[in-house]
């Protein structure tokens, strides 16, 4: 589409190419902030301008944490990239490192810049080797022709970006757990406070965005933040890119505004199988609950839409689903996904999530219980709200979203020991 931020180039031979990414304006945004010595004021304000929110799941706005980073605090600081992407139905963030690396590493140096920072790492999931080797030659690339490094432009500014691969913990992707990866310490989140503006990396102010959120700063200060921001709606500025799986015709990731109808981009992706009808869609990757496809058809996909209709945007990892599916087995798969991915720090988490998927494989296999859907609920309440992390969250929420939505296949799964469909 006219109006791509970050896929702009996809389609261009060897995209991922330092040579294509000069051809097409790529890091003279860089260049001009740092030899016109742009105030960091001026930057932080344009990116609040554009309401460009997290694109990691979060959607917390941009601008504004950048603001809580103490830019004249005297000591090492970091910024770090999180492309930790291991959430079921999540695909956006590799395919940026794949095919427009440049832009990524572009943004994360205008944001070094905007922070006073010199120092910054990108933690990529461990089950992407390809992605994590074409973010390494792109690395490299910027080295070899002063885009990284000291004395930048013939400036006093330095910046120097580091690739750190994961190993594939799902929790990682939780930004403290993340850092203390990066500290060579098992991936398990942090007490919060302390936030990591303000004790993060090697105990440093760290600031920590999405890939897909720093690869739409080069655009913001090109083009201002209000010309972002009319990209989508207000308080959901921008494109968003939405990684679409399941039962449709043509997956993949689509680039597309803020607010677009859920309708248009079902039919870019082909529309639903087979010609089957759409049953369900998880909206936001496999952590947020589960709308029926009368809900989700009246939805815009934005942060304010999807929450009204009572799930989440997440990182816009959109999971369609047919008449077919039956929605026991489907929460079976996905409560088994979040017990083996616990950590094991918190109990309600370590303890909740196994209770979930026991209870859920029973009812799919026949063994269910009249009692055991108040038992489910009452699991997810004593997980919910109590733990460190948002895992526990994410493995309540999608069997709350069930319950509330369909819970008449699990009671008919009880009472005849078999799916509904």
């Amino acid at each position: 589409m006219a109006n791509e931020v970050i896929f702009h180039s996809i389609h261009q031979p060897e995209s991922w190419k330092l040579s294509s990414y000069l051809a097409n304006g790529g890091y003279e945004t860089l260049k001009k902030v740092v030899t016109e010595k742009m105030p960091p004021e001026e930057i932080i304000n344009q990116v609040k301008i554009s309401a460009l929110r997290g694109r990691g799941g979060a959607g917390f706005p941009t601008g504004l944490k950048w603001s809580f980073m103490p830019r004249h605090f005297q000591g090492d600081k970091y910024i770090v990239c999180n492309t930790d992407e291991g959430e079921p139905g999540t695909f956006k963030d590799r395919d940026i490192i794949r095919f427009n690396p440049h832009q990524l590493i572009e943004g994360m140096a205008i944001a070094a810049y905007t922070m006073g920072v010199k120092v910054g790492y990108n933690y990529i999931h461990g089950e992407i080797w390809e992605s994590y080797e074409r973010f390494e030659a792109a690395l490299d690339e910027a080295r070899a022709n002063g885009y990284l490094g000291d004395n930048l432009f013939g400036t006093d500014f330095c910046f120097n970006l580091h690739a750190h691969h994961g190993y594939g913990a799902y929790v990682c992707g939780e930004e403290t757990a993340l850092l203390e990866s990066i500290e060579g310490k098992k991936g398990q989140p942090r007490f919060k406070p302390p936030f990591p503006a303000s004790f993060g990396l090697y105990g440093k102010p760290t600031t920590i965005n999405n890939t897909e959120t720093f690869a739409s700063i080069p655009y913001i200060i090109r083009n201002g933040g209000q010309k972002f921001l009319e990209l989508g709606k207000p308080n959901n500025g921008g494109t968003k890119i939405f990684s679409v799986s399941g039962h449709v015709n043509k997956p993949g990731n689509f680039e597309i505004g803020m607010g677009t109808p859920f309708a248009e981009l079902l039919e870019m992706a082909g529309g639903v199988r087979h010609g089957h009808k759409l049953k369900a869609v998880i909206p936001g990757g496999s952590s947020v609950p589960v709308l029926p496809a009368e809900i989700i058809m009246d939805c815009t996909m934005d942060y304010d839409s999807l929450s009204k209709a009572g799930s989440m945007l997440g990182a816009g990892s959109v999971i369609v689903m047919d008449e077919t599916v039956c929605m026991v087995k489907a929460l079976e798969r996905l409560s088994y996904f979040y017990f083996e991915e616990s950590c094991g720090q918190c109990t309600p988490c370590r303890e909740g999530t196994g209770w979930l998927y026991r209870v859920i494989h029973r009812i799919e296999h026949g063994q269910g219980r009249p009692d055991d859907l108040d038992l489910l609920a009452s699991v997810t309440n004593n997980i919910s709200g109590r733990t460190i992390c948002a895992l526990g969250d994410a493995a309540a929420m999608p069997v709350q979203g069930m319950l509330k939505h369909y819970r008449n296949e699990f009671e008919y799964h009880i009472e005849h020991k078999k799916c509904m469909v």
